[in-house]
């Protein structure tokens, strides 16, 4: 009699293919699915003798699904442009965590909650390495990252100022076009701004006279006398070129002018020392030619406070945070986890893995480093599944299927006759 074990086997794994390959076909778009395949194995044989020759006799018992690994190639990396969208570019999975429960994913499609930490679609924190005073240790232990919830990049006090300027050559002493002046902030240590007031006026050919001033209100009254507001005057020389040759040090160098000082703010503020640079390296930045005078640019390196205005995600992982001062701080490192065994990993949903004793302990490390890949902020990586592929792989399948089904009918078909020599 037929054995109708054989064909059902069949049907059983082309059945499991079928519902494998219509799953990659409606994840085609889900950010980091990975790909699953069907991979049949042979069930056991019957030894029903041997051949003249001693060759065993053997008839199968069908077929079973053997495994259905996880297809880990690089999916397509697509840029979108929102901030906290993130890809892999390599191996490794993002580390998320609910309610206690640590699971590992590859897709980065983050978003900020209302407690402006980074999260997952559905909620996880993103865990990595949170920053303190803009400073990453990747020593510490992951912790979900927050987003500068109030975050406020601290004030920095002008310890340097610049300005390339030319004063005109051509000016006549004492005429209104022998005097000339350049605004520029400068900040305490508690942010505030003070307009610091370059002043410059023609005393001679080739020499002027500078003075360097903020508004006398900015500052406290010392004795019981106000003070001027002038912080620094001098003079500057120049050759007949219109280069600067002049203040000079001992041995006749340039020099730039500094331990320039401000001293008892009104707002409370630190005393301020800061130094005019006039050389830029060893170039002059102020010249003298026959030109109307003018600053063409202006530099300082203090701020005030600032709020966080946006941040990106780097190669390496590392959030770096703009504020609304200009200045920029990193604001954490999102970690990535590498397995010895990807395929040994459990799908849960939701694209989320969990770690077995197949897929060996979660290593959690930095992006870019011990074999983990890097990161593309505003991006996200695809899925991989390949829609031709999986097509021609239905074809087989449902070619299969049908191939075992007309197995039963024959079989069942076969039945029936023998019943019926019974009872002819």
């Amino acid at each position: 009699m037929p054995n109708f074990s054989i064909p059902l086997s069949g049907l059983t794994a082309e059945s499991t293919a079928l519902s494998t390959i219509a799953n990659n076909l409606a994840n085609q778009s889900t950010t980091g699915y990975k790909d699953t395949r069907v991979l049949f194995s042979d069930l056991f044989y019957q030894n029903l003798g041997t051949t003249g020759s001693g060759d065993l006799v053997q008839l199968g018992a069908g077929t079973q699904v053997g495994s259905l690994p996880a297809n880990f190639t690089q999916g397509s990396v697509s840029s979108t442009g929102v901030p906290t969208d993130v890809a892999i570019q390599g191996d490794g999975f993002f580390v998320v965590q609910q309610a206690g429960v640590t699971s590992y994913t590859r897709a980065g499609n983050f978003a900020v909650d209302q407690n402006n930490f980074l999260v997952t679609s559905a909620g996880q924190d993103v865990l990595g390495y949170p920053a303190v005073n803009g400073v990453v240790n990747t020593g510490q232990a992951v912790a979900p990252i927050q987003l500068g919830a109030g975050t406020i990049s601290p004030p920095a006090s002008t310890s340097e100022v610049q300005i390339q300027t030319n004063l005109d050559a051509g000016a006549t002493v004492g005429g209104s076009d022998g005097t000339f002046s350049t605004p520029v902030t400068i900040y305490d240590s508690l942010g505030t701004g003070h307009t610091l007031t370059f002043s410059f006026t023609k005393t001679a050919a080739n020499t002027w006279s500078y003075s360097l001033s903020i508004p006398s209100t900015d500052l406290n009254p010392i004795g019981g006398v106000q003070q001027s507001g002038i912080l620094a005057t001098g003079t500057l020389t120049f050759d007949g070129n219109g280069n600067l040759i002049g203040p000079v040090d001992a041995k006749g160098n340039l020099i730039n002018i500094t331990g320039i000082k401000a001293t008892s703010f009104a707002d409370g503020a630190n005393d301020l020392t800061f130094n005019w640079d006039l050389l830029n390296g060893t170039t002059p930045v102020i010249s003298q030619v026959t030109a109307p005078s003018s600053t063409s640019s202006t530099q300082q390196d203090g701020a005030s406070s600032g709020t966080l205005s946006n941040f990106s995600i780097g190669a390496d992982g590392t959030i770096t945070g703009s504020f609304s001062n200009g200045k920029t701080a990193a604001l954490g490192q999102v970690a990535l986890a590498g397995f010895a065994n990807d395929e040994g990993l459990e799908r849960v949903g939701n694209t989320d893995y969990t770690q077995t004793l197949a897929s060996g302990q979660a290593v959690l490390g930095a992006p870019g480093t011990g074999g983990r890949g890097s990161l593309a902020g505003g991006s996200l990586e695809l899925s991989n599944v390949d829609i031709s592929t999986e097509f021609a792989n239905l074809i087989v399948a449902q070619r299969a299927f049908e191939a075992d089904a007309k197995a039963v009918t024959t079989f069942d078909q076969i039945t029936q006759d023998t019943i019926n020599l019974k009872q002819a």
